[in-house]
């Protein structure tokens, strides 16, 4: 989620409009319609826990703006002004994103355990730099890296797609000024230019949503059609012309067309591909409507009071509403605000913003005379000193985090630290020193993970651990939950001489689906990577395949088997093939939010407090068993007694931690559970 509020309405006092018939025309319209986007935007946010297509929106008005004011600027001088327009583009953007950053660092060292210090100081300097955005594409392919969709700062993905525009549009523009002033290009030239490359970004965007959403959604390239759409239209402002008696209609559809975009799409998981084209043209609409003669009412509406105030207050209200949302769920520890508190946490952004504005933005942005002056300059040092502090802070806390030893731990002294030996066998053990450490944990990974064994991409990886020189063979296939079992099944493979054969992919148990029932989005890939998996498993035949069997229910409680499992043991059944199909662990979830186990043991909770109810996190039965009887080539294995007590899951048990994040084992917990797995697996095969 998240969005982009190009400028302010005193912004385009500055930046005007539209061009009509030779002159520049003030369009208030449109600083109602920002106003409009932000209260959707807002309100999906806060009640919805969803986007709203205010991110669309408001990209085309900033493609628009920004494009336009160049435009005409180099029809004045003949040259792009790029050091005029960069000062005022950052006089206007960053005082405001300064004083928010430094508010959500201090809030997060307030307020959030420690251990997220280190991944808001990492957002923080992609925000304060305009890179947001591709940290968090990377963080989508990174099943190591936190869930990026708690974080307060997350919205400013769409602030780095605007700031990465404007120096693209720039070096165009400069290039098309530079053929301009020697009488080879006109407005006529730059539009064939800007569509032609509106259009294979829009082509790039539809492939990029069919084949990996995660990505694409944040991706600059994917983004940039919309911003060219209203580039498009700054351009040939003086030859769009809609007759008056159609001008109402255009306005009254895209304002209805804006309207309805949240109900009608899921943003998040269709845009911005194909889908998208719904909310970009809804403000082409309302911008082209704009266009010479009398506005029609639509517009006339957009343009009143209420619609341009808050079209005023719409970029500091943007940079405020998430934090302050992320920081109340998170303090409350609810998935979603109810009507009251959301209207306390809206008012709380309204007021916010509008402080932001009045006291920071408009001063530095219109700098007063005389005594005023003075105050003025005293503003402007006292953001630049923020800033340097935001910097300063930030990376200061990521030298700490590099002091601090992150290295895989070795094998742990099972006398000390016997881990699942203490649920299954009831080893005594006296209390050590939690191991892995909260820092050690979230590195404390199988070698998979740092040998490259688990593919990020479409490629399939086969690598080899256990006893290598064995004839017998285990096939370990999935994805990073099949994959944090490696620990594991390497002992068992050294000790009960058998080779452990890994086809493992991030984020992809084996699917023959394009999109299963339980994925948000399209992932042919997996699908793909998987029909190869199955071919090379009919080619090698291993003696085993070791795959999960179930999966949490995503809008529930307790675990189940998806469809799409059964569909992937038939078809290894008709490989003949023989199935270990192993029950997933317990994710940590309070009301359906994820959250890490470091995170919570940090802040103030103990190895009880930081888990979950058994019932909560899994059926009483294992819900594989019924439909696993059918299939004579699939068995069974459960060890949710080796890692969960009775009536509680744990976040620690034998003095071990058990999750490194919201739900991938330790590896050191994962090699205490070998001797568990091995008695199941050996009662199964007959090999020992």
């Amino acid at each position: 989620m998240g969005l982009l509020l190009p400028n302010t309405r005193s912004a385009s006092r500055v930046q005007p409009d539209a061009v009509v018939g030779g002159t520049v025309s003030r369009r208030d319209d449109l600083d109602g319609l920002r106003g409009v986007a932000i209260a959707l935007v807002v309100a999906f946010h806060v009640w919805a826990g969803r986007v709203s297509g205010g991110v669309d929106v408001f990209l085309v008005l900033s493609g628009f703006f920004f494009t336009g004011a160049v435009v005409r600027g180099v029809e004045r001088s003949g040259w792009v002004c790029a050091k005029e327009t960069a000062r005022r583009t950052v006089r206007r953007l960053m005082p405001s994103l300064v004083i928010v950053l430094a508010a959500v660092l201090l809030a997060t060292v307030v307020l959030r355990p420690y251990t997220q210090l280190g991944e808001a100081a990492s957002q923080t300097l992609a925000s304060m730099f305009y890179s947001q955005n591709w940290y968090l594409a990377n963080a989508e392919l990174d099943y190591l890296s936190p869930d990026a969709s708690v974080s307060p700062l997350q919205h400013l993905w769409s602030m780095s797609v605007q700031g990465q525009f404007y120096l693209a549009i720039l070096a165009l523009l400069a290039g098309w000024a530079w053929l301009r002033r020697r009488g080879h290009a006109g407005r006529f030239t730059l539009v064939i230019v800007l569509v032609g490359l509106g259009t294979l970004s829009f082509w790039y965007a539809a492939s990029g949503h069919a084949q990996h959403q995660a990505w694409t959604y944040y991706d600059s390239i994917a983004r940039g059609w919309e911003l060219l759409a209203g580039a498009v239209l700054a351009v040939a402002a003086p030859w769009l012309r809609i007759p008056n008696r159609l001008r109402w209609l255009a306005a009254a559809v895209g304002v209805a067309m804006v309207l309805s975009c949240g109900p009608l799409f899921d943003g998040a998981n269709q845009f911005p591909g194909v889908a998208a084209l719904w909310p970009v043209a809804a403000a082409c609409l309302v911008i082209a409507s704009g266009f010479g003669g009398a506005r029609a009412w639509p517009n006339r509406a957009l343009a009143g009071r209420f619609c341009t105030e808050l079209g005023t207050l719409a970029y500091p209200l943007y940079l405020w509403h998430w934090p302050i949302l992320i920081f109340y769920l998170g303090e409350t520890g609810r998935a979603h605000a109810g009507i009251v508190d959301g209207l306390v946490v809206i008012g709380a952004s309204l007021t916010l913003a509008y402080a932001t504005t009045r006291l920071i933005e408009t001063p530095l942005r219109m700098p007063p005379r005389g005594q005023k002056a003075e105050n003025h300059r005293g503003t402007g040092v006292l953001v630049l000193a923020t800033a340097v502090v935001v910097v300063v802070a930030s990376l200061g806390w990521q030298v700490v985090l590099r002091t601090i030893p992150t290295e895989p731990l070795q094998a742990l002294d099972t006398r000390l630290y016997p881990g699942a030996a203490a649920l299954v066998s009831g080893a005594e053990f006296w209390p050590e020193p939690m191991r892995p450490t909260i820092f050690e944990g979230p590195s404390d990974t199988p070698a998979a993970t740092s040998d490259g064994c688990i593919t990020p991409n479409r490629e399939v990886r086969v690598c080899t651990y256990g006893d290598q020189a064995a004839t017998r063979s285990i096939a370990l296939v999935g994805g990073s939950h099949s994959e944090h079992w490696l620990p594991a099944l390497e002992v068992l493979g050294v000790e009960r001489g058998f080779r452990v054969v890994s086809y493992l992919k991030e984020g992809c148990p084996v699917v023959l689906a394009d999109q299963p029932s339980y994925a948000e989005f399209p992932f042919p890939e997996c699908h793909e990577w998987s029909v190869e998996v199955l071919d090379r498993l009919a080619a090698e035949s291993p003696d085993w395949v070791l795959t999960l069997s179930t999966r949490y229910r995503m809008n529930g409680l307790g675990d189940e088997v998806p469809a799409e499992y059964l569909e992937v043991w038939s078809a290894l059944q008709d490989r003949g093939l023989n199935v270990l199909a192993l029950r997933d662990t317990p994710r940590l979830r309070r009301d359906g939010v994820l959250y890490r186990a470091t995170d919570c043991l940090a802040h103030r909770g103990d190895p009880d407090s930081c888990g979950l109810d058994r019932n909560d996190a899994l059926d009483a039965h294992n819900p594989a068993e019924e439909p696993a009887a059918s299939y004579p080539n699939v068995h069974s294995l459960d060890l949710t007694d080796a890692v969960c007590r009775p009536q509680r899951c744990r976040v620690v048990e034998g003095n071990v931690l058990i999750y490194r994040d919201e739900h991938h084992l330790t590896a050191s917990y994962a090699r205490s559970l070998a001797p568990e797995l091995g008695r199941q697996i050996g009662t199964i095969t007959g090999w020992w």
